[in-house]
């Protein structure tokens, strides 16, 4: 069974729950609006079911919810954003307030964020920039869960990578993958429900394929496209930790439980003005846009969870009866 929320109310359980688990009211409604996003886009493995790790892990002290992030302009361009070992959203909410006036003033801007957390629905991050005329980019490492290609242990994670660009006239192209061949919130999803995964999302300590999700968060992960996932994930673990001085993948504690120390990952995002080069890139843009909207059978990404948000603000957002109760009941 399940019960419908509005968007209000959802916003109002995530953040009043967080403030009753030692995280500051201001934090609290950055998690808020990021953990609903990802319900309204259809994430549900970022969304709401974080909830009982997120609330363990600031009571335990590993995510520190009184952190506030620091930022730093070392170039024009070149933004630095110190997430404290807090959640990330309040860093990320930072460097978007910083991001569209320097890609618009140098033509291209980035900000690293180092000393961080979860980032959740990573494509959200770069639809906010395009919804305000920008092309963005965002890469995100997280801890480890994938084997370099032909190895058993666990180096890279699943490390996320999104992509939006602004389209005259419609709603921006979202692109936002995981380069594991699903995202491990997934895997946490099917192990809350007692529900077994698919063969082919991951495999077992010993590197079996294995279709039980338990088995799945203490093995691996499949990367997408085989050996070409993980050649992606190097350049990710590279640009979002190596150039911003987070953790890598192999030091970083986990985001699913409240044991260690803070994972302590990094965000690198990156926004440019589409006007770099002259005007004109909008239409050029919308060009293309137009020969994918126009196929049949053909679809662009990001417009099914955009159309999915639509009918969730109009419908409510559906949360499973236990999930609601766990969450009502934390912090209590």
């Amino acid at each position: 069974m399940s019960r419908r929320l509005t968007v209000d109310e959802a916003l109002i359980l995530v953040g009043e729950t967080l403030k009753r688990c030692r995280t500051e009211a201001e934090n609290a409604a950055s998690v808020a609006r990021a953990l609903v996003g990802a319900e309204l886009a259809g994430q549900a493995g970022h969304g709401l079911r974080r909830m009982p790790s997120y609330c363990a892990q600031a009571l335990s002290g590993k995510v520190d919810g009184m952190a506030r992030p620091r930022s730093h302009a070392h170039r024009p361009g070149a933004l630095t954003v110190d997430a404290a070992h807090g959640f990330a959203y309040p860093a990320i909410d930072l460097a978007l307030d910083w991001l569209p006036d320097a890609a618009r003033s140098q033509g291209i801007a980035m900000a690293g964020i180092h000393r961080s957390h979860h980032c959740g629905v990573a494509g959200l991050v770069v639809e906010r920039l395009a919804e305000s005329g920008l092309v963005a980019v965002l890469m995100a490492n997280t801890p480890a869960a994938m084997a370099p290609w032909g190895g058993r242990r666990a180096v890279f994670g699943t490390d996320p990578i999104a992509f939006a660009a602004p389209l005259d006239g419609a709603d921006p192209v979202v692109v936002d993958i995981s380069l594991s061949k699903v995202a491990r919130g997934k895997i946490m999803a099917a192990q809350q429900q007692g529900q077994p995964i698919p063969e082919g999302w991951a495999l077992d300590a010993d590197g079996n394929p294995t279709t039980d999700p338990d088995r799945a968060l203490a093995g691996t992960m499949v990367p997408m496209g085989d050996a070409k996932g993980t050649a992606l994930a190097l350049m990710v673990e590279m640009l979002s930790a190596g150039l911003t001085g987070a953790s890598y993948a192999y030091d970083a504690t986990s985001f699913f439980d409240a044991e260690g120390a803070a994972p302590g990952t990094g965000q690198l995002i990156v926004a440019m003005d589409p006007e770099a080069f002259g005007p004109g890139a909008l239409q050029r843009f919308a060009v293309l846009a137009g020969e994918i909207d126009t196929m049949q059978g053909a679809r662009l990404p990001g417009r099914r969870r955009q159309q999915l948000k639509a009918e969730l603000m109009r419908d409510g957002i559906a949360v499973d009866d236990a999930l609601l109760a766990q969450i009502e009941a934390l912090g209590r």
